[in-house]
């Protein structure tokens, strides 16, 4: 049955930039830089471009957890990435990745320096290269890079899909968030299901798996993320509640959630991180976050 509202799509589509919504100033069906901006350059071998976005906390709790071990190796320096400005669209940042989305790495340590864009491959390349949280054993190696690989997989449907429709989106329609909040429910079964007879996300040992998954999941579930806790019934998943709270309470994930955030509680920012006592500074600076994962 139609109805008189219903979209019939044209035989050839155009875009419309006028055609509203939240993200209608950054997002555009082309790729490319859209204007001369060099980035920053700090003093330590890791310089990351980024936004405190799930995608973006992935990486400073990465770096923050390094830290923690003592690995002075794995010091960075983090610079401020304003997506609703459009900074990653300037020719530096697309140089680092051609993708516009941050997070994006630029890794110095070697002979030659190297571009690492995509979170989850920011996360192996840090595991492999320092060692940490990734696990050697050839089964538990797989088994975490199962869940870190699921992640990245998921997220579109809790961000892009999910949190656009029922947080973003211009106009709420019932189809969209039907849909998107029944593969949402569905994948907070099967985390809580894994973690009711595991620790942590891969089995007992603490990985870039749990990194991963915790801004996105563990922010829904805390009612960070899309202030949804409530509609999703997040405390029916027990496994899943414990565990947000097991690794919210690590100090380096604290530490790495505040690290390029310049919203909410001026306690909980840190719009640049250069060294480990910058977090006992604040900036004055309030901006509002693009949270929504159309890749972020």
């Amino acid at each position: 049955m139609s109805s008189e509202n219903e979209y019939e799509p044209p035989k050839i589509w155009q875009w419309n930039s006028e055609s509203g919504g939240r993200f209608a100033k950054i997002n555009r069906p082309i790729s490319g830089a859209t204007h001369e901006k060099e980035l920053p350059v700090g003093e330590h071998a890791f310089q990351l471009y980024s936004l405190a976005t799930p995608n973006g906390v992935k990486i400073t709790v990465m770096f923050e957890e390094l830290l923690a071990l003592g690995i002075s190796e794995a010091e960075y320096d983090a610079w401020f990435i304003n997506i609703g400005e459009g900074d990653q669209f300037g020719s530096g940042f697309v140089e680092l990745n051609p993708n516009s989305k941050i997070p994006a790495l630029l890794d110095r340590s070697g002979e030659t320096p190297l571009r690492v864009f995509e979170s989850g491959s920011i996360l192996l390349h840090l595991a492999e290269k320092f060692g940490h949280f990734l696990p050697s054993d050839p089964v538990k190696r797989t088994e975490t890079l199962n869940w870190l690989f699921w992640q990245m997989g998921s997220a579109p449907y809790l961000g892009g899909g999910f949190g656009h429709f029922y947080s973003y989106a211009p106009v709420k329609i019932e189809y969209c968030i039907d849909r998107f909040t029944m593969e949402t429910k569905r994948q907070l079964d099967v985390l809580d299901k894994q973690l009711a007879n595991n620790e942590y996300i891969a089995g007992e040992d603490y990985s870039i798996a749990d990194m991963a998954i915790w801004p996105w999941y563990g922010g829904v579930m805390a009612n960070r993320v899309y202030e949804a806790a409530e509609f999703l019934q997040a405390h029916e998943y027990t496994n899943l509640m414990r565990w947000t709270e097991q690794i919210g309470a690590r100090a380096a994930v604290q530490r790495g959630a505040m690290v390029n955030r310049a919203w909410g509680p001026l306690e909980n920012q840190l719009r640049e991180r250069h060294d480990a006592s910058d977090f006992e500074l604040r900036t004055q600076d309030k901006l509002e976050p693009d949270a929504e994962d159309t890749g972020i």
